[in-house]
């Protein structure tokens, strides 16, 4: 707004506190009263004392100078109606914020199976339904998902659903093996080129074997990767994306058993959306004998579901996405 007064003095009466409608048009009356008068009035005489103040544009006043602050005033008036346009009114309710949640694998990709025949694909179709239900019910968040049955989707194709709708977070559920039978716990990662460590770049690589199960041709994707890469150095997405799983594993912690060094970054094809801040959630691992056991009773997957619901609405209503 600053460059629509800058150049005025005080002396002129334009400053920024000139912004209210009723304060411009007073100023612009001020101008039209000090106006040359046409050639064929004759002149107003009035004495001094009544003049008080009042500007006056004599035949020595820079016309520029009048033009400049009329056109300045003007900017001034279109610019107070395009803010009052622009501002929330009165009972408007604030913009719901939208998260698409994504159950891992399905259909013909079962995703890990436990030693007790737990497939990985139904825990997180499971987890995932009662994430969204809880989100939309119970803290007013638009919750999508990936999958509402169980069907196989490219990782491509789960990209593409969180990004057709203007999703705020993407949030991949999963159930993996581990590649150490002892690991068990929540844990998050993050998309990143380099891995965080070996234990994040196996659970990536068998992660992004899902598309081949389903048939689908990868071919040569070093480029499309360095382009997405590029795009994800976008501050926002990055930031966000980063925000959300120190966000998600520091709340869940506090009623979830997690994984020993919770928060882990690798290059997950499912997190790939250059505009969509995404998290990689494993909710517990089906190669441990003790989270298969949580992970396959239905009321232990309805409190992981209370718990990911309670932190994914807290994570989008605070900066970064509020």
């Amino acid at each position: 707004m600053r460059s629509l007064w800058q150049g005025a003095s005080p002396s002129e009466g334009l400053s920024p506190g000139a912004l209210d409608r009723a304060s411009l048009h007073t100023h612009w009356l001020t101008i039209r009263r000090g106006r040359r008068r046409p050639a064929n009035r004759p002149p107003r005489t009035e004495p001094a004392s009544e003049r008080g103040d009042r500007p006056v544009m004599g035949s020595g006043m820079d016309r520029r100078l009048f033009i400049r602050i009329a056109c300045s005033a003007s900017a001034l008036l279109v610019a107070a109606d395009a803010a009052a346009a622009d501002a929330p009114r009165p009972g408007k309710s604030p913009r719901r914020r939208v998260v698409m949640i994504d159950p891992g694998h399905g259909g013909r990709d079962p995703g890990a199976i436990g030693v007790r025949g737990t497939l990985e694909k139904d825990v997180t179709l499971a987890i995932a339904r009662e994430t969204a239900r809880r989100l939309d019910q119970q803290f007013g968040v638009l919750a999508g998902l990936t999958r509402r049955d169980d069907r196989f989707l490219g990782l491509s194709e789960r990209v593409a659903l969180g990004r057709r709708a203007g999703a705020d977070l993407f949030v991949s559920i999963h159930a993996d093996s581990a590649p150490a039978k002892e690991a068990r716990g929540l844990s998050a990662y993050t998309l990143s080129e380099e891995a965080s460590d070996s234990f994040a770049s196996a659970l990536a690589k068998q992660e992004n074997r899902a598309d081949a199960i389903g048939g689908v041709d990868l071919g040569d994707t070093k480029k499309v990767v360095r382009d997405i890469l590029f795009d994800l150095a976008a501050r926002h997405t990055k930031h966000a994306s980063l925000v959300a799983k120190r966000g998600l594993v520091a709340g869940a912690g506090r009623d979830l058993p997690l994984l020993e060094n919770p928060m882990r970054s690798a290059n997950f094809a499912v997190l790939k959306a250059p505009d969509v801040p995404s998290v990689l959630i494993e909710t517990g691992f089906l190669s441990n004998e003790d989270d298969e056991a949580i992970l396959r009773d239905p009321k232990a997957r309805l409190r992981i579901a209370a718990v990911l619901a309670r932190e994914l609405a807290g994570v989008v209503s605070r900066d970064p996405f509020a």
